[in-house]
């Protein structure tokens, strides 16, 4: 479960985020390159961009449930 108080200092302001038990699989990148990132100084994955369309949101829920350390959260906003 994503760890909300423990969060990537590079994520982007907004409900979805990257916590500090990112592993950086690079997943996120692939699946949705256009809303993750890489930090070279922490070596986390971070969330760079929110999704603002619905097709945005399914593409970053996607990666969300594809996380293997479940490090991708949402502060609660419903997915979709």
């Amino acid at each position: 479960m994503p760890n909300p108080h423990s969060k990537a200092p590079a994520n982007h302001e907004g409900p979805y985020y990257v916590d500090t038990d990112c592993i950086d699989c690079c997943g996120c990148r692939e699946i949705a390159p256009r809303h993750f990132g890489f930090d070279e100084d922490t070596g986390l994955s971070y969330v760079m961009r929110q999704p603002e369309t619905a097709e945005e949101k399914e593409i970053v829920n996607e990666a969300m449930n594809h996380c293997p350390t479940e490090s991708i959260g949402n502060d609660g906003e419903e997915e979709g």
